[in-house]
């Protein structure tokens, strides 16, 4: 079975780069009739953020994507890495190393001074003497002194690390007894069946070191898939600004759950030259094996797209449920000319109120002698006509008939008495849409308004 896991820190709000990870280890399990887990890695109690915890699962119920099983709490157990830890000792693949801060910090500076890399240099790894007093040793693993690790990466390829160049006995408990990251993640990955380790490729660096800890307790190695990075249109690392915000805020911002999930599946994987996919097409479709090797760019224009497109295929009904709205013909009417929820909301409420003021720049361009005449025209033949019979289409297209002009010269005053700019949908379609006693109330409004 294909067993999957996001294990995000809990030290900020979930982004889109962590929920591109997620969705990605999410639909490759669901894919395969497996498993998606969820574990919270909280073992720095100092980075610890509760408010965090609760944003990512959060983000999660928003997107629908959940754990299969309980989630998992790296702070929960420490029984377990503490039982692990005692049989690398057992078994003589871990020792305690009692060197002391002051001896740690003139190895370095010795080091540094020679212009090598920073190491441990092992002086306790076969370490059989009286240990120091004073000293709360660490927990050293042993690595390999020399050679190569290979991580057999299914999206880079093999990418090779110089044990002498990357590694030492690094450390996989504190003198406190607190397990390192390194250890604990793979110690879990391996405890909960965890298959397919998906995740960015900022962690392939941390890879050899979870390596050296699968061998040392044997474990299996699963497969392991790093991602590249999300740069923003310059090339370089997503900030805030680019959009490397919450994924909650993407909801406030009138994104669509199933829309951010397309824009981030498509963001470094492709399906040929398909761009918009179904929830059963994410999972029924998607295979790591075709995640690009290179970094992928962001586009909020490619975001907009995506979600216009998923909103003009939801129903008049669903819009009006999502934003507690009247389920009118003006959704009908705005819904293909917009990209958000919240530019349908401004749109909608544009139509279903009465403006309050109106443009400058309208009335300043297409408001003048002209136009005033012609919209004084409609107004009286739309206040005579039997609305039972004759419609305001009629109507409007009778009196751009009996006065010669084009549509403009009466469609755009009709506008800004109607919605307060001369922007807006048909003309037509809004007018029928109001309907005869409310467009003659606005329009009247208007006329009293702007002399």
């Amino acid at each position: 079975m294909i067993v999957t896991r996001f294990a995000p820190s809990p030290t900020g709000y979930l982004h889109i780069g962590g929920l591109r990870t997620a969705i990605f280890s999410y639909f490759w399990a669901k894919k395969n009739n497996g498993k998606f887990l969820l574990r919270i890695e909280d073992t720095d109690r100092s980075r610890h953020n509760e408010d965090a915890v609760g944003g990512i699962l959060k983000a999660f119920e928003w997107v629908g994507i959940k754990s299969d099983e309980e989630i998992v709490y790296q702070s929960e157990r420490t029984e377990i890495y503490k039982k692990y830890i005692d049989q690398l000792l057992e078994t003589g693949r871990a020792y305690k190393c009692y060197m002391s801060k002051e001896e740690l910090d003139q190895l370095r500076e010795e080091q540094t001074a020679r212009k090598e890399r920073p190491k441990y240099d092992g002086r306790y790894r076969n370490f059989t003497g009286v240990p120091p007093i004073g000293i709360e040793p660490v927990i050293r693993i042993k690595s390999p002194e020399s050679g190569n690790i290979i991580v057999k990466d299914l999206v880079k390829g093999d990418v090779v690390f110089s044990v002498e160049d990357n590694l030492d006995d690094f450390i996989i408990a504190r003198a406190d007894g607190m397990p390192t990251y390194n250890f604990v993640v793979a110690v879990d990955d391996a405890v909960m069946g965890v298959t397919d380790v998906i995740r960015g490729d900022d962690h392939l660096s941390n890879t050899p070191k979870q390596i050296v800890v699968y061998e040392a307790l044997n474990f299996k190695l699963p497969n392991f898939y790093h991602v590249p990075m999300i740069h923003n249109s310059e090339g370089k690392k997503l900030s805030k600004r680019d959009g490397a915000t919450d994924v909650l805020q993407y909801r406030e911002y009138g994104y669509l759950p199933d829309a951010l999930l397309n824009f981030l599946l498509r963001l470094g994987w492709s399906y040929g030259d398909k761009e918009l996919f179904s929830r059963e097409e994410m999972i029924n479709l998607f295979d790591p094996s075709g995640i690009n090797k290179s970094a992928s760019i962001f586009s909020i224009e490619k975001l907009n797209w995506i979600n216009g497109e998923k909103i003009k295929n939801l129903s008049r009904d669903e819009i009006a449920n999502l934003l507690n709205i009247n389920s009118s013909q003006i959704i009908d009417l705005v819904k293909d000319r917009c990209s958000t929820l919240k530019d349908l909301e401004r749109e909608f409420l544009k139509i279903e109120n009465r403006p309050e003021n109106y443009d400058e720049a309208s009335l300043k361009k297409h408001y003048r002698d002209d136009n005033k005449k012609l919209l004084n025209i409609f107004y009286k033949k739309i206040k005579d006509i039997d609305h039972d019979f004759i419609s305001l289409a009629d109507s409007f297209a009778k009196v751009l008939e009996d006065e010669k002009v084009g549509m403009a010269k009466l469609a755009q005053p009709l506008r800004i008495a109607i919605v307060g700019i001369a922007q807006s949908p048909s003309v037509v379609d809004l007018i029928s849409i109001l309907g005869r006693d409310e467009v003659i109330s606005r329009i009247e409004i208007f006329f009293e308004k702007v002399k």
